[in-house]
């Protein structure tokens, strides 16, 4: 059970046609086309900077790195697409820091709107929480209310402010940082965990 209750308002119901699962090397082509049109949308002009690809390769790569650390890589699939993903991945490298997850979720241009969020952040939660992680955190662009408010239904709170931290659409950028305790959060001591095996998957809320 993930303390901050994942729970999605009846107002706000999740598009019912919608299957979350682990992704696969079969949806890698689709996660980085859904990738580079967030990236690239809106930039402008960045001068000589030049942005580096992520390709096939480094996302199977990363894929696989994340099952070692019980780190779910998730897909929304909606009639046969890949709709959007999500993944976590390390909050910090040092020892310290290993109870402690940020995230990131990509939905696709064509199902905006269509609850895709509402049903990958929930799932993205549970399954941290279940591979013995604490806490998750996130970055969300200061102007983007409805991702706000998505996580703020989903248990995350407001915990601090990056003034002009980006770049973007021709302007400076803030950046919302927001947490979400997993499991028990800080209410106890963690426990010591081996490390998965081989071929482990994760166990999800029901589509």
């Amino acid at each position: 059970m993930v303390s901050g209750a994942a729970t999605v308002p009846p107002s706000a119901a999740p598009c019912a046609d919608v299957v979350i699962r682990p992704s696969s090397d079969a949806d890698v082509a689709a996660m980085i086309a859904i990738y580079e049109r967030h990236i690239r949308k809106g930039v402008g002009d960045t001068g000589d900077f030049e942005e580096e690809r992520l390709l096939p390769d480094e996302l199977r790569r990363r894929r696989k790195n994340m099952r070692s650390k019980r780190l779910p890589h998730l897909v929304a699939e909606r009639g046969g697409q890949i709709a959007g993903y999500a993944y976590a991945v390390p909050f910090r490298k040092r020892p310290a820091y290993r109870y402690a997850l940020k995230h990131s979720i990509y939905v696709h241009p064509d199902h905006l709107h269509a609850g895709i969020g509402r049903r990958l952040l929930p799932a993205l939660i549970e399954a941290c929480a279940a591979g013995g992680y604490r806490q998750m955190i996130g970055y969300i662009d200061a102007s983007n209310e409805a991702s706000l408010r998505l996580h703020e239904a989903c248990g995350f709170a407001r915990v601090g402010y990056l003034p002009a931290i980006g770049y973007k659409y021709g302007r400076w950028s803030d950046s919302v940082i927001v947490q979400c305790p997993l499991g028990t959060g800080a209410d106890d001591q963690p426990s010591a965990w081996n490390r998965p095996e081989q071929g482990r998957t994760f166990s999800f809320p029901p589509s």
